[in-house]
């Protein structure tokens, strides 16, 4: 099959399975416009102020929630945080649900990703799946978790690592893809 017969095919079969917007077209523009100007910018550092636009656009926030600027959030209307949780300038590219917990970090330049595509098919095929974050867990710089993971209570995903399945609590990972490499002792 030539470049050309493969686009054609592409173009016409491919498939985005569950993914929905979830919003009006305007709500999508005006998030975009104000992504671009107060989120990713950086041009706003105050928590509070982020945190008030993400309730505007249908984001469940606890309280109490840390938002570093030039954070990069998809939909915020399919985004849930927890109280005292901590946001850095990481990419929450939520086509499905994000829930985070109470008290989670999540570092610099780590990354949630809720769709991917089928590289089995020929088509290409988009897939989606909700992840979830419990309580206490800490998402370390520059890691990814992949759609459909659930990093259970106090789960540690170390620098650099790729979680492609769910973390148990209490545990820490690394790697990629991550492996358990120890049990987490919490000193109170």
């Amino acid at each position: 099959m030539t470049n050309n017969n493969l686009t054609t095919q592409l173009s016409k079969e491919f498939d985005t399975g569950n993914f929905k917007v979830g919003a009006s077209c305007t709500k999508v523009i005006c998030w975009y416009i104000v992504n671009i100007v107060f989120f990713r910018s950086g041009i706003m550092p105050l928590s509070n102020v982020l945190v008030w636009l993400l309730r505007i656009f249908g984001s469940t926030i606890g309280q109490d929630v840390r938002i570093k600027p030039h954070i990069q959030i998809k939909y915020p209307w399919k985004l849930t945080v927890g109280d005292y949780s901590w946001l850095g300038s990481c990419i929450i590219e939520n086509l499905d649900q994000v829930t985070i917990g109470n008290h989670v970090c999540i570092s610099q330049g780590a990354m949630l990703l809720t769709g991917n595509h089928n590289y089995n098919l020929q088509t290409f095929d988009l897939f989606t799946g909700q992840i979830i974050l419990e309580d206490g867990v800490w998402i370390c710089a520059n890691s990814i978790i992949c759609p459909g993971v659930t990093a259970e209570s106090q789960s540690v995903l170390c620098v650099g690592s790729v979680a492609n399945k769910s973390l148990k609590a209490n545990c820490i990972y690394q790697g990629n893809p991550s492996q358990l490499v120890k049990k987490r002792k919490i000193i109170t």
